[in-house]
């Protein structure tokens, strides 16, 4: 088979340009291999760093927040931050400025569009960071809040589980706890009881309050050292309102309920048994 001159001379020009280019490469190459094996050490020391720290990360937060799951979490975004530093200046030693640029740019517009997207669940996990920080309740706890009251069962990221004296469990998202008001019964020692009676308006009030205070009195939950008080409120017709007041020890579970029950029962049967009910 014969080539025309014309065709050999094209595919010569086309040999010479491949050569060309890969000597260029090669000679590129050569030149830039100190840089690489500079960027490759850079890469492992900071592999080596970010496993050092994000093992001293997990400790101290865990000692902070004893949480495994905020721990963890920290942990790993120091460990994913080192790596990133190091990955970045290993670009840089390889030249490749705008590939670190374009990372850079490319990685803010991803967590521009992740943030709008999952803002309510990144929204639930900051609330769950701060909760678990700041502690206002532990599990265990009785705790009050968006219309629930119950024992805290479990504390995680996105949610905070409750079960209510109805045995129901309660997933409160984080936000919601962490943007409303909170009553934690538990880290209150002391808690005062307030019932309502609606008595007669005449001349045996006086009476009345004696019998409440008396009922009150013979409570053995009811702390002696604090006040003990019938307040008589409103007038509404031929009714007045009348405040019992007095206090228990909230610590043990189940006590402001019981006392409850119990001064209702006694001071409502005592009332009746004179006559006033």
């Amino acid at each position: 088979m014969h080539y025309s001159p014309i065709l050999a001379g094209e595919w010569t020009g086309y040999q010479a340009l491949i050569l060309d280019k890969l000597y260029r490469w090669g000679t590129a190459a050569i030149r830039m291999l100190p840089n690489l094996v500079v960027a490759i050490i850079v890469l492992v020391m900071f592999w080596l760093l970010a496993r050092l720290l994000r093992g001293f990360a997990n400790r101290l937060v865990w000692k902070v927040t004893e949480t495994a799951a905020i721990s963890g979490l920290v942990a790993s975004t120091v460990y994913l931050l080192v790596l990133l530093m190091g990955l970045f200046i290993s670009l840089n030693v390889l030249r490749l400025d705008k590939a670190v640029t374009s990372l850079l740019a490319g990685a803010g517009i991803i967590g521009l569009a992740l943030g709008f997207a999952f803002q309510d669940l990144t929204a639930n996990f900051i609330s769950g960071i701060f909760i678990t920080f700041r502690k206002p309740f532990a599990v265990g706890h009785v705790i009050e809040t968006n219309g629930f009251t119950g024992t805290v069962n479990n504390i995680r990221l996105r949610s905070t589980t409750m079960i209510t004296a109805d045995g129901l469990h309660v997933i409160i998202p984080n936000k919601d706890i962490f943007q409303k008001p909170i009553i934690n019964h538990s880290l209150t020692p002391l808690r005062r009881i307030t019932l309502t009676f609606t008595l007669p308006a005449g001349e045996r009030l006086p009476e009345a309050e004696k019998i409440m205070l008396d009922r009150v009195q013979e409570s053995k939950a009811v702390m002696t050292n604090r006040p003990r008080t019938v307040r008589f409120d409103s007038i509404d017709g031929g009714n007045v309102k009348a405040l019992l007041c007095c206090w228990v020890d909230n610590e043990q579970e189940g006590t402001y309920e019981d006392t409850v029950h119990e001064l209702i029962v006694n001071v409502t049967g005592a009332l009746k048994k004179a006559g006033i009910l």
